[in-house]
């Protein structure tokens, strides 16, 4: 019996040892070395979102100003479709001539992730207004409406309003009339196009008894008092003809608008009745 026990525990001993042998080898083989996760590696929870917007600016049709609309981003490539690009964040660009160009915005953020997106901007001709002077010609009933009374569009707070005259006039049955005492202002309003080249066209009597003048101006942007007037003008004229009473005089003002997209019409005179009629505006 000692002797079975003895070979029991000699057996026990060598499974033990044998155990002990597969799990040294196996732990041996394993390997224990744990990949850690690398910049960008994980699941990006909100990745960049590429999108912009662009519209033409007002001073200059040829150049685009791009707004930038993407999210989750922090840094960008706008490709403009003809062989330029730029890294800013909105940036505006001006093309060298008309046509449709396919713009490129990638959007990237801090791990690397990226999205781009594409679209189409359309270079086209300037499109000028034509300013439209209401009654122009100091006629009754000539606003859109049907209504006036020659000189409803011409009234201001700078002075008293204008007369009416029915003789002598250029066209029509009405001009308008600037007594001697200067004290009578005529100002409009009127939509133009910026940095465009126009030409303010009227005609003007005076009479040949007295000395002075009748001065017109084309004023950029609006005005609250006549002090303004110097600083406003794009262009005038001072007319000193006092050659006829009855014959008006041509007088042509070649302007450009330059950043203004609103111009004024400003007439004031002194020293001797003037007529002014007929006004109208023109693309140069």
């Amino acid at each position: 019996m000692i002797k079975i026990k003895n070979n029991i525990k000699q057996l026990k001993s060598q499974v033990i040892m044998a155990s002990l042998l597969v799990m040294a080898v196996v732990m041996t083989s394993c390997d224990f070395e744990f990949d850690l996760p690398e910049e960008g590696s994980i699941a990006d929870l909100t990745p960049p979102t590429a999108s912009f917007e662009s519209k033409v600016s007002p001073e200059n049709n040829l150049k685009i100003n791009f707004t930038n609309l993407s999210g989750s981003s922090t840094d960008y490539v706008w490709e403009f479709g003809d062989g330029n690009s730029s890294t800013d964040k909105e940036p505006s660009h001006t093309y060298d001539a008309i046509g449709t160009y396919t713009v490129m915005l990638t959007a990237t953020d801090k791990i690397g992730a990226s999205s781009s997106v594409t679209g189409e901007v359309i270079v086209e001709e300037k499109q000028v207004i034509k300013p439209e002077i209401l009654e122009a010609g100091f006629e009754d009933n000539t606003l859109p409406d049907g209504t006036g009374d020659g000189r409803d569009s011409w009234r201001n707070d700078f002075g008293g309003v204008i007369q009416i005259t029915s003789s002598p006039v250029n066209g029509g049955t009405q001009a308008a009339k600037f007594p001697s005492a200067g004290d009578r202002v005529g100002h409009q309003e009127v939509l133009a196009t910026p940095d465009t080249d126009y030409i303010l066209t009227y005609y003007y009597t005076m009479k040949t008894s007295g000395t002075g003048n009748l001065t017109v101006r084309v004023l950029g942007g609006s005005i609250s008092d006549l002090d303004e007037a110097d600083g406003a003008t794009l262009a005038s004229h001072v007319g000193t003809n006092q050659d006829s009473s009855s014959t008006y005089v041509k007088v042509e003002i070649p302007f450009n608008t330059g950043s203004n997209s609103v111009v004024g019409i400003l007439i004031t005179n002194e020293g001797v009745e003037s007529r002014v009629d007929d006004m109208e505006i023109t693309i140069k």
